[in-house]
């Protein structure tokens, strides 16, 4: 090791904080962080819910808290807390231990690949490969001095910072997303809230998703995944936008032929998740080899633009019906049957071309500025790399 670096076990750097909350509405608290509302590799938590809208157990969090994503760790979701609040059973609440690492080194610490990596290594379970807490306070890496941690923290929270302007540029463009679509939608069904309210039947301007487009799942059966093979998307893997399988599990071709020997998935095609999202869809932009698991479904559109199917996904009016008929309260979730029964406005030649119009615009924006911080994300990479090297 460096000069002045020592070893330590996790349990010796931070602390498990498990103070629990039964009835989360009785926690006196205004805030509930849940895995969703964490974006990978990214520390700054800035979605959140409430408590009335949970059950179950649940953890106390205060300010400079980390919470960790410890089910399904390749998502790399970790964040600093900024308020008081509550966490999901599914995350740990980490607090350091000053006198070995300082709390404003142990977040960047963490996000590092290497610390990822083991978290990763260290992780049970198949479908959702989860941490334990004894298993990683045994666990042993190496920091360097607390001066020299104060310096690395220092450089890091600058690249930090500059992530996250990018980040609010993402939102200001997605706020603008949103508001177009939802515009095309009031154009097409001037009475769309009603509709919503009230229900379609025999209403003229909307069209059920099963009647023009063939929504189909995966067969259900256990996979049977490899190092190597072909991605498998899970919920958790969806985003809005074009879908990326760089973080999918895979499975073997065996299983995949049994899987997915029924779908054919080509260039405009869609993929829903059906828990955790509920509701966010990613379509295939060029034709792809992959499997779709249990929680997610497949949609094609018959004769519509895909493009148009596409922003109407996006719209209040669909998504104000999925809320509505998701289930659960832990996790939502929402039926096959349901998703076929949403109600989606019925495209006229003027909204293809308006759709093909906002979605080209607005999807190629969304790309320039996700390249963009992608390369900022690696900065703090970067640095963490090159400051703990082969130390860990």
């Amino acid at each position: 090791m460096k000069p002045g670096w020592q070893r330590w076990r996790f349990e010796q750097m931070a602390q498990s904080i498990n103070e629990r909350v039964d009835d989360p509405s009785q926690a006196g608290v205004e805030y509930y962080v849940g895995l969703e509302h964490l974006d990978s590799d990214s520390l700054k938590i800035r979605r959140w819910g409430v408590p009335d809208d949970v059950s179950a157990t649940k953890l106390l969090f205060e300010p400079g808290d980390i919470i960790f994503g410890r089910r399904r760790a390749y998502q790399r979701k970790l964040g600093v807390a900024e308020f008081r609040g509550i966490a999901s059973a599914h995350s740990l609440v980490l607090r350091a231990k000053p006198a070995v690492v300082l709390p404003e080194f142990l977040p960047f610490f963490m996000q590092s690949d290497l610390f990822m990596e083991r978290a990763q290594r260290i992780s049970v379970g198949s479908l959702s490969p989860t941490i334990n807490w004894k298993t990683l306070a045994k666990e042993e890496f190496a920091l360097p001095p607390l001066e020299e941690q104060r310096q690395f923290a220092n450089l890091l929270h600058a690249a930090s910072n500059t992530q996250h302007e990018i980040s609010m540029l993402m939102e200001e463009q997605q706020t603008l997303y949103q508001s177009a679509v939802d515009a095309l939608v009031e154009r097409l069904i001037p009475n769309a809230r009603e509709l919503y309210r009230y229900g379609a039947s025999g209403s003229r301007g909307v069209i059920t998703l099963g009647e023009f487009a063939v929504v189909t799942d995966c067969r259900h059966q256990t996979p049977i995944f490899s190092d190597e093979g072909i991605p498998i998307v899970s919920p958790g893997d969806l985003g809005w936008g074009e879908l990326n399988l760089a973080g999918c599990k895979s499975i073997s071709p065996n299983s995949f032929e049994s899987f997915m020997s029924h779908i054919n998935m080509r260039s405009g095609d869609f993929v829903i998740g059906r828990n955790q999202c509920v509701g966010i869809v990613s379509y295939v932009a060029n034709q792809k080899i992959f499997a779709i698991g249990q929680d997610t479904v497949h949609v094609r559109a018959r004769q519509s633009p895909w493009k148009f199917m596409y922003l109407m996904f996006r719209s209040t009016f669909v998504q104000r019906q999925i809320t509505r008929v998701s289930m659960g309260t832990t996790f939502k979730r929402i039926n096959l049957g349901d998703i076929r029964q949403l109600m989606f406005p019925v495209p006229d030649q003027q909204s293809e071309i308006e759709s093909e119009l906002i979605f080209d615009g607005m999807e190629a924006v969304n790309k320039a500025l996700k390249s963009r911080y992608a390369a900022v994300i690696s900065l703090p990479k970067a640095i963490s790399m090159t400051v703990l090297g082969d130390n860990l």
